[in-house]
């Protein structure tokens, strides 16, 4: 800030132009009269936007309208006003004349108009049948209800410094019904008036040294276009809750602008839920309406179209959203920031925080993804140099037991070198570190996204925002209406839930809920029963590409199976959990969204991730051996691992089940609405053409378009949430996990761009502070992802029995070394041997083992550690079971505890608010709480003069 020698006008600089204010004035008072339109628009304003090619936003028909000139036809025809091109529609109700509930919508339209709302009527031009109802808040309506939901507006900027000092704008309370100024520097009119930053900007060391690995990306890498977002980020302004009685003090240039859609459609939204459409207490709100068919839709609309037949850069945009199709939802912008303000600004702090939390999970994902591919790299470059997979590929002398009975032939072990090799990839030295990276990894996730939202919470004003007292359910005040007990916090009556009627609903809940986890069991068993069986029909096929791979194609036919499974299950969990829900009969909204999100969770993560627990901790663990196979109901022996391990058919499922899991997921999002979209535009084309129209209105554009899932963000939530949960639970069996959640969230933020902007009606831009009950869900699957890495490294690998062979057994046992050397001779000492003989009749092989050295085998061999047959226990467990069981029990408690005190020592040393926002908000308050301290002095002092002019005495009165 720069000011004249007289310091008579104060100029400020700002990004290189100058911008001349007013002299300041002796009273507060009147220097905000004085300023008033002078100062930088707010970010929510639409002078963000060219107002030139504007056809969305009402500024040009109220300019014209002060100057005498005539509205625009584009307002007229573009389909976001009343007829008149004056009044903006603010919200849309849809309806069909055939509908019988004709008085209740005729109440209800009533109590709409006595509530000061403005309503025309617009029949469909393709279905005669379908009314539209739009609905526009006048400015009295609209300040009314603001200041009644306490919405908070831009405040006005100003700085009184002389000559050097810097630019900053103002913050602003309320003391007394009046407005306190605060700065630092300066006396006016015998009041301090403290300034602060508003604005600061927040960036931790992850995001500056990502931002050091830019060169590759194109120009501009991750950076928002400044020329297309013209001060996005820097045009920020104080806000305070909006006040008719101050309304000097907030920047308003246009009464049309000055509340944006969004908060338009919200405080209509906020007066239909409390308009009565029949006499009595319970018979109010549009929900009720729309639950019972009065109504068919209801949606705010959006600000046009999304594409311009103009460049965006050349004629700027042409709406809001526009603006972000081009900035946010194209493909081209995919390597780029979001503009999460103008996210905010257009669908709410709830769709913006989501999106948020989106950004920064693949934000961080980024060096999950890095050492991931790293341990894999590591694994392809010491493959040759691995001394298990070459006495694997060199050991064709060994003869391995058949894997099933009679079908399944004795094979070498050289010929599963492929396989051996594949498990080295992700099964090497870079493993351990690989887990315990990603347990500390989830933690620093979770902890910095912590704070990510207390910054985003200050910059959004949410710190102080609380929810309103929610309303209670239809559905609960039907059920429990002749029961009533005063609100302790609102003192009215309302309905009441007997603690007994309570706790038998969640008793019959949860026992619907474990019903629904036995299926899924029941389902992992039919799975298990199709690989026991399958193994020897895949053994006997004539085709020799199968018949020698009869064990992958089992296990990929398996996966595949159990996709389709997992798919079918959970368009009945959604109904079983829909039904629990609704039985247990929640108060609120909240309290219904949260029960039903814990179940819809809990079934699908337990029917995605079931097969996978069997693979890791059940496959191949309790087979038996060879003469004594434990059997499925007597019968089908139990199936066991490839000779090279179970790791590769762990990585087997869970790369099958993520990609096709992600695909269908991508499609169903995108490709199903684009689909419905396009056959609904095909109809009504046509019809269309038969009225001689060429273009729809706005309302029955979005009427065409898919509505948001009834469930609001949970699909989105729930996809990631399980996606998060792939990442890190089983990561020590598959490090490449976060690199195709990676590539995946790369293209899910664009589609779910994409999807919002085009293919989704609207939604009702709503608040919220969080993420809500998804945190305490990824917080539970950090602490389940440190004990399955534990038990996947101790039970799945072979990273124990290497590490015992090393020290204990092998070649360098006793010296303290590890290396390849120590290996040798590790896979025969891994190896049991095995009496052909002892055979049971049902498990003998057909073949006799004569094509391996020309006559009968007498012995053959299989993984287990087992004393061979002439020992005085045939087939007992060596020392070596017991030393590998004890290490593996010794490694599972040290990596938990390690890691779990590596995780909270890590959450205690990172605040959940950063240093520097703490500071600002403390400093805050202090100064606010200094602000009135002087104000009541100042008080005082107004009064003690008073009370002197008037011939008083104030001997005793302080001060």
């Amino acid at each position: 800030m720069e000011a004249s020698s007289s310091g008579s006008t104060i100029s400020s600089v700002t990004g290189g132009k100058t911008k001349t204010h007013q002299p300041v004035a002796k009273d507060v008072n009147i220097f905000f009269d004085e300023l008033e339109g002078v100062n930088s628009p707010s970010k929510d304003d639409d002078s963000l936007l060219h107002h030139g090619n504007l056809t969305s936003t009402s500024d040009d028909a109220s300019r014209l309208e002060v100057v005498g000139e005539e509205v625009p036809d584009k307002n007229k025809t573009s389909g976001l006003y009343f007829r008149d091109g004056k009044c903006r529609i603010d919200y849309i109700l849809v309806y069909r004349k055939s509908n019988p509930q004709t008085e209740k919508r005729e109440v209800f339209e009533r109590n709409i108009r006595a509530e000061g709302l403005q309503m025309e009527k617009e029949s469909s031009l393709t279905n005669s049948d379908i009314i539209f109802v739009k609905l526009h808040a006048p400015w009295e309506v609209l300040g009314k209800y603001a200041e009644l939901m306490n919405v908070r507006m831009p405040f006005r900027p100003f700085n009184p410094f002389s000559a050097g000092a810097p630019c900053i704008l103002v913050r602003c309370c309320f003391l007394n019904g009046h407005f306190i100024e605060i700065n630092g520097r300066s006396r006016r009119s015998r009041r301090k008036i403290y300034y602060l930053h508003r604005r600061y900007k927040f960036m931790n060391r992850i995001e500056k040294q990502i931002s050091r690995f830019r060169g590759w990306l194109p120009r501009k890498p991750m950076k928002l276009d400044k020329e297309t977002l013209p001060d996005l980020e820097e045009n920020d302004c104080y806000t305070a809750p909006f006040s008719q009685q101050r309304i000097h003090h907030f920047i308003i240039h246009n009464k049309d602008t000055f509340f944006n859609n969004a908060t338009r459609s919200r405080i209509v939204h906020h007066i239909l839920q409390r308009v009565k459409y029949e006499e009595g207490k319970n018979k109010i709100g549009l929900n009720r309406l729309l639950s019972n068919g009065s109504y068919e839709a209801a949606f705010p609309l959006h600000e046009g179209s999304y594409r311009s037949k103009n460049s965006i850069k050349t004629h700027g945009a042409e709406n809001h959203r526009h603006l972000l199709y081009e900035c946010w939802a194209s493909w081209g912008v995919w390597y780029k920031y979001q503009p999460l303000d103008l996210v905010r600004r257009y669908f709410g702090e709830k769709i913006g925080l989501y999106f948020a939390w989106l950004g920064w999970y693949t934000g961080m994902l980024f060096p999950a993804a890095f050492i991931g591919l790293f341990v894999f790299l590591y694994g392809v470059t010491t493959l040759n140099h691995c001394q298990v997979s070459k006495e694997v590929c060199q050991a064709t002398d060994i003869i391995m037991c058949p894997i099933c009975d009679k079908y399944c032939p004795f094979m070498r072990l050289s010929d599963s070198c492929i396989y051996a090799k594949v498990t080295h990839l992700f099964d090497n030295g870079a493993t351990v570190f690989f887990a315990v990276f990603m347990a500390v990894w989830a933690t620093v996730f979770l902890e910095f996204w912590k704070r990510r939202r207390a910054v985003i919470a200050y910059d959004w004003d949410l710190i102080d925002w609380e929810e309103e007292e929610e309303e209670i359910r239809p559905q609960f005040e039907a059920k429990y209406s002749k029961k009533e007990r005063m609100n302790p916090i609102s003192g009215k009556p309302e309905p009441y839930q007997a603690f007994a009627d309570k706790c038998s609903r969640l008793i019959v809940s949860a026992s619907g809920i474990f019903f629904m986890i036995c299926v899924v069991i029941a389902a992992v068993f039919g799975i298990v029963i199709y690989r026991v069986v399958t193994v020897s029909t895949f053994a006997a096929f004539k085709w020799a590409l199968i018949r020698n791979n009869s064990q992958v194609a089992t296990t990929g036919t398996a996966v595949c199976i159990n996709f389709c499974i997992i798919m079918l299950l959970n368009v009945l969990y959604e109904k079983v959990a829909l039904f629990l829900t609704n039985l247990e009969q929640p108060r609120t909204e909240s309290e219904w969204e949260n029960s039903f999100t814990l179940k819809m969770f809990l079934f699908q993560f337990v029917n995605l991730n079931s097969s996978t627990f069997y693979i890791a901790f059940f496959l191949g663990r309790f087979t038996g051996h060879p003469g004594a196979y434990l059997r499925l109901i007597n019968r089908w022996r139990l199936e066991e691992c490839h000779p090279s391990g179970c790791l590769i058919d762990l990585c087997m499922q869970m790369g099958i089940i993520m990609v096709l899991k992600q695909t269908w997921n991508n499609f169903m999002e995108l490709g199903y609405p684009l689909i419905q979209n396009w056959w609904t535009r095909r109809k009504t084309t046509a019809r269309v053409w038969h009225t001689g129209k060429t273009s729809f209105p706005q309302w029955e554009k979005d009427y065409n378009l898919q509505p948001m899932n009834a469930y609001g963000l949970f699909d989105e939530y729930l996809e990631m949430i399980l996606q998060f949960g792939f990442t890190t639970i089983f990561v020590a069996a598959f490090p490449l996990a976060p690199l195709l959640a990676l590539l995946n969230n790369i293209i899910e933020i664009r589609l779910d761009a994409y999807k919002f902007v085009t293919q989704w009606r609207r939604p009702l831009a709503s608040r919220a502070k969080d993420i809500g009950i998804w945190y305490g869900i990824l917080e539970g699957i950090g602490i389940l992802s440190v004990i399955t890495n534990a038990f996947v490294i101790a039970v799945t690998s072979d990273f124990i029995p290497r590490l015992v062979y090393a020290y204990k057994y092998g070649p360098c046992a006793g010296q303290g070394e590890a290396g390849q050397k120590c290996m040798v001779g590790y896979v025969n000492a891994s190896l049991s041997v095995f009496l052909v003989s002892d055979f049971e009749n049902r498990s003998e092989p057909t073949s006799n083992g004569s094509e391996f050295s020309g006559s009968p085998l007498k012995y053959c061999r299989y993984r287990d550690y087992r004393d061979p047959p002439h020992s005085p226990v045939p087939y007992g467990y060596t020392l070596q079971f017991w030393h590998v069981l004890a290490a593996r029990l010794a490694f599972i408690i040290v990596f938990e505890h390690l890691v779990f005190c590596i995780k909270h020592l890590i959450s205690y040393l990172i605040p959940d608010l950063p240093k520097d926002l703490r500071d600002r908000m403390r400093r805050e308050k202090y100064l606010i709480q200094e602000m009135m301290y002087e104000a009541e002095l100042e008080r005082l002092q107004k009064e003690r003069k008073e009370r002197k002019k008037n011939g008083k005495s104030y001997h005793n009165e302080w001060p």
